[in-house]
């Protein structure tokens, strides 16, 4: 594989400093440029950021002196870079549009953003679980009129657990309907327990715009493709609600779930531990070797212990039992910042790079 440059758009805050950590001795990728916003445009990395570093590890040695770029300065970023990923903090017309700019300058984007998610040509991938969705880019190079350009985006952090779960079941015995309720953690605000206090001891029954995303962003990955369009599943149908609860890190899912043709428990066992992807199959580097994990333990999985599983990017599994109302229930969870945020979009260029599309 070739090493390929990139840069790291919206790089200060919390998802753009995962990107920079999980880029440092990257086999595949190599840091090339830094942009953010005009008021930490011209400083050094280490300058902008200073004490907001927020990661477990330090700084990269070779971000830190590293000068940061205006995002908005689209020609003069993509020139350094062979394509970016964007974790900006903006409205979304503004995202929409600056990201657009970045494809049209043909500068791929693999976004953590979410204002391109329902784009219908724009494919929103897990690689375990849609790969093929990316053989929608040529339609959208199409009606961008570019050659190498494109955007593709990551699907939303609380997804990431139960998804996954959920998938390989679905061939074979149909989920009808599901209910899932998130707890998540504060750094899927951005925030830690010193930047945010608040939520210290304590829990927040709403999180704005993220039930809608946990109920019909799952629709879209188990989509198809149909005239250059992605086309949305009709099922299963999905109810969330989503807390806001006192971990750093880390989201768990409780799952409540009916089938056309019920499984029983043992086989929802076998799939789970038999299932991998086109990420596992093509052996890219940030694909975790197994990644749906059962925890036979009643008080598994937790928080502290599980959500570093495999760097951060496996699913834990655990409490799958019968349910009264539904067929079945069970707990998942996932690490929000690399699986379900940047590292996740990591595995997606990845994938993308792996099949030709950063050529």
């Amino acid at each position: 594989m070739k090493e390929y440059k990139v840069g790291v758009v919206g790089a200060t805050g919390m998802v753009g400093q995962r990107f920079v950590s999980l880029l440092e001795n990257h086999p595949w990728f190599r840091l090339a440029a830094l942009a953010a916003s005009p008021r930490s445009a011209g400083k050094t990395y280490e300058e902008a950021v200073g004490a907001r570093w927020a990661m477990p590890t330090p700084m990269p040695g070779e971000a830190k002196k590293m000068v940061v770029m205006d995002a908005a300065d689209v020609a003069a970023v993509a020139a350094k870079v062979d394509f970016v990923f964007c974790a900006v903090d903006m409205k979304k017309d503004e995202i929409k549009a600056l990201e657009e700019a970045y494809a049209k300058a043909e500068c791929p984007v693999v976004s953590n953003n979410s204002a391109h998610r329902f784009t219908p040509d724009v494919p929103m991938v897990v690689p375990e679980i849609n790969a093929e969705h990316i053989e929608v880019i040529s339609a959208q190079r199409a009606r961008l009129g570019t050659k190498r350009g494109f955007i593709a985006v990551k699907s939303n952090c609380s997804l990431q657990s139960y998804v996954p779960a959920l998938h390989p079941l679905m061939r074979d015995y149909g989920v009808s309907k599901c209910l899932v309720c998130t707890y998540q953690a504060i750094s899927g605000a951005g925030k830690t327990f010193e930047t945010w206090p608040e939520m210290v001891d304590n829990c927040i029954p709403y999180i704005g715009g993220e039930e809608e995303k946990s109920e019909k962003e799952p629709l879209k990955l188990w989509g198809h493709i149909e005239n250059g369009q992605i086309v949305p599943a009709d099922k299963p149908s999905i109810t969330a609600q989503c807390l806001r609860v006192a971990c750093s890190d880390g989201h768990m899912a409780a799952v409540f779930v009916s089938f056309d043709k019920k499984p029983t428990m043992e086989e929802i066992k076998e799939k789970w531990a038999a299932f991998s992807g086109p990420a596992q199959e093509l052996k890219l580097p940030s694909a975790p070797k197994q990644f749906l994990h059962y925890f036979e333990e009643a008080d598994r999985p937790q928080t502290k212990l599980d959500r570093n599983l495999e760097n951060g990017m496996a699913v834990s599994i655990g409490r799958l039992r019968p349910d009264t109302q539904y067929d079945y229930k069970f707990v998942c969870l996932s690490h929000n910042t690399p699986r379900g945020a940047a590292g996740g979009a990591v595995l997606l260029a990845e994938l993308l790079a792996a099949e030709g599309y950063m050529g």
